[in-house]
Parts: structure tokens; C-alpha cells; sequence
């Protein structure tokens, strides 16, 4: 306050700011924290923005071209380099996923969990941010979709192909496999405008 000639409000509004945007931790009765922004606090920074990007279906859509562009790419890379960890990680992912088929919720969470796995695969800071934005800011939609156990086994099935064409080394086969599975999928997103 000293330094700048600025009034306590000033600084106060200054450092709200500054916490909003990721690149200061305010705790309190205790004095900031710089941070060190990451990607996960530049996604977070858009949050607002994008909350009202996406208030239309022409919103909603581009960004979920742009998510199977994204997961396209990323089935393919998990086919031609995922370690066996990763396969491993996949296929347990698969078995929780089956096992939550009679619970929505429960099923909502593994699928999430099962893509969010495509996103670490290649093993790069930007694709998990992704994934957290992505679902972040599609969740709207995806609580208003209508579920149910039949529309979970044919979600099931959709990621079990994914996972046999990466198991199995076939970017093909896996790049279409989530193709189909997320173009069919943007059917019950769609209907949340209606």
C-alpha cells in the first residue's frame, strides 16, 4: 500500500484478483503465497469465460468436436506406445467400469476415470488439465442426460472396444472405436437443449 500510494480496498480487490486467477494461494489471517501457475491454473482461469460459451448447443458442440479430436488422437497414441502399466491401468479402469453398470453415478465416475487414463497415457501435463476442463465444463449437460443401466452397458461396450484395439496395438481400430462411441454419445448431449 506504501509502496503503490494505493488504499487498502485497492489492494484487497488486487489480491482476490490475483487468487482467482491461480497465482496467488490466500489463506486466512495469513499473507499471500505466490504460486507457480500450472496448466491445470491457466484452464481454471478460463472457467467464467467458458461457462458462457457454452450457454448455446453451437457452444457445446465446437467444444465437443474439439474433445474427439483431442481423444482421437489420444486412443491412437495409447495404441502404438502405452506401457504395459498403462494397459494394465486401462483394463482396471474396464473391470470397475462393468462392475458400476447398475449405478449411474457410480458409472458416470468410472467413465470419466476410464477416459481421464487416455489423457495421462502419453505422459504430458497439458492432455490431464484437459480432461478436467472438459469434464468441468460439459458436466452441466452430462447431469441433465438421461441414464440408465441398458444406456451404461452400451457405453461399456463402447469402451471395451477402445480398450481391445489399444490392447491389441490397433490405432485403426481404436480411433474409430472412440469416434463412434463419443458421436453417439453426443446424441444425449444434444438432447439437454430440448
Amino acid at each position: 500500500m506504501e509502496r503503490f500510494g494505493a488504499s487498502r480496498a485497492v489492494v484487497r480487490e488486487a489480491i482476490s484478483a490475483l487468487s482467482n486467477s491461480g497465482l496467488v494461494e490466500c489463506k486466512p489471517r495469513f499473507r499471500p503465497i505466490v504460486r507457480k501457475p500450472d496448466f491445470r491454473t491457466l484452464i481454471d482461469a478460463t472457467g467464467d469465460v467458458m461457462r458462457h460459451l457454452l450457454d448455446d448447443r453451437a457452444g457445446v458442440k465446437n467444444l465437443y468436436e474439439s474433445r474427439i479430436f483431442l481423444e482421437r488422437a489420444l486412443v491412437r497414441e495409447a495404441a502404438l506406445r502405452a506401457r504395459k502399466d498403462d494397459i494394465v491401468q486401462l483394463e482396471g479402469a474396464l473391470r470397475d467400469n462393468e462392475a458400476a453398470i447398475p449405478d449411474s453415478d457410480a458409472f458416470y465416475r468410472t467413465d470419466m476415470a476410464f477416459h481421464g487414463l487416455l489423457y495421462r497415457i502419453p505422459n504430458n501435463p497439458v492432455y490431464p488439465a484437459l480432461h478436467q476442463a472438459y469434464t468441468g465444463w460439459l458436466a452441466p449437460h452430462w447431469d441433465k442426460m438421461l441414464r440408465s443401466p441398458e444406456r451404461n452397458v452400451v457405453n461399456f461396450r463402447a469402451h471395451q472396444d477402445i480398450f481391445l484395439a489399444i490392447r491389441d496395438r490397433d490405432p485403426d481400430a481404436a480411433e474409430v472405436a472412440l469416434e463412434n462411441h463419443l458421436r453417439a454419445a453426443w446424441e444425449y448431449v444434444r438432447g439437454t437443449f430440448d
